[in-house]
């Protein structure tokens, strides 16, 4: 459970750091900065990960996670940059849900009764991320979530998530939780960070000086650490609980929105991503 935590709040400290040190650049620089400065921790750790069997399954699941979560993650990177992180971060446990309805499309996976209960209070929470607003309206909240581009950006992500979180989770069946995760995250990093260089949109001098090196830094170590505490937490539980728990980073982006961009109606958003992530533990343990 304490690693579970841990990884929320390593997931949340990479976000509200990144959009403090570099919010005022595009997506594809925000992402460069916590990819490149962790890709040589990766890289340190690899020699000493052990490598299992691998089948055909894990290279295809790897091969399909890969570019998917390459786009992802920019676009996720373009969802902090445009609106606060108490509107988009609590959007993210969305994922579950999307994953029963995915799973009822491509796999006549019936949801079960909790986790339709738990897709209703996913939505009620949602709905207080923005309720002073329902003075001008009772769908006012639902209206103004969906003017927040960086909303849609997140639900757009969260929905990325529902496919790759499958795919990630056959990969880890068919090799072991710490290689896919420091694997993964070489080539994941690797190719964002030569798209960057290559597209013109990470100038190597401005990302090696001392200010920008120095931010880099903790971002890496956060987004390393993160990873890491990842992979250790959902090789100890199952994963429908860490996961659950993981969800508690919502809570904790919606903190430091108030504390480092001073962010409006922390109250209301606070109460509806707690009862956000209540409804996607719902889903996960109940689906």
């Amino acid at each position: 459970m304490a690693l579970s935590v841990l990884t929320a709040l390593a997931a949340a400290s990479v976000d509200a750091w990144t959009k403090k040190f570099f919010g005022h650049r595009d997506a594809v620089t925000m992402a460069f900065y916590p990819l490149g400065y962790s890709l040589p921790l990766f890289l340190a750790t690899w020699p000493f990960v052990p490598v299992p069997t691998l089948d055909a399954t894990f290279w295809w699941c790897f091969g399909l996670s890969v570019p998917i979560n390459c786009l992802s993650f920019v676009l996720y990177m373009e969802a902090i940059r445009l609106s606060p992180l108490s509107l988009t971060v609590p959007l993210l446990t969305l994922t579950p849900a999307f994953m029963v309805i995915t799973g009822y499309a491509f796999l006549q996976e019936a949801a079960s009764w909790p986790a339709v209960l738990g897709i209703a209070i996913i939505v009620c929470g949602g709905y207080l991320l923005n309720a002073p607003s329902a003075q001008e309206g009772m769908l006012e909240p639902l209206r103004s979530l969906a003017r927040e581009k960086g909303s849609l950006a997140m639900v757009a992500v969260a929905f990325i998530y529902s496919f790759s979180a499958v795919l990630g989770k056959k990969a880890i069946l068919h090799s072991s939780p710490m290689f896919f995760g420091v694997f993964f995250f070489v080539l994941q990093n690797f190719l964002l960070v030569i798209w960057a260089i290559l597209t013109g949109q990470a100038d190597a001098r401005l990302f090696m000086t001392l200010s920008n090196a120095s931010k880099g830094l903790l971002v890496g170590s956060l987004y390393y650490l993160h990873v890491m505490l990842h992979v250790w937490a959902i090789s100890m539980t199952q994963a429908a609980y860490m996961i659950s728990l993981k969800r508690l980073s919502a809570v904790f982006g919606v903190l430091y929105g108030a504390w480092l961009f001073r962010e409006k109606h922390v109250g209301w958003r606070l109460v509806g991503s707690a009862i956000m992530v209540a409804g996607a533990a719902l889903v996960a343990v109940g689906g």
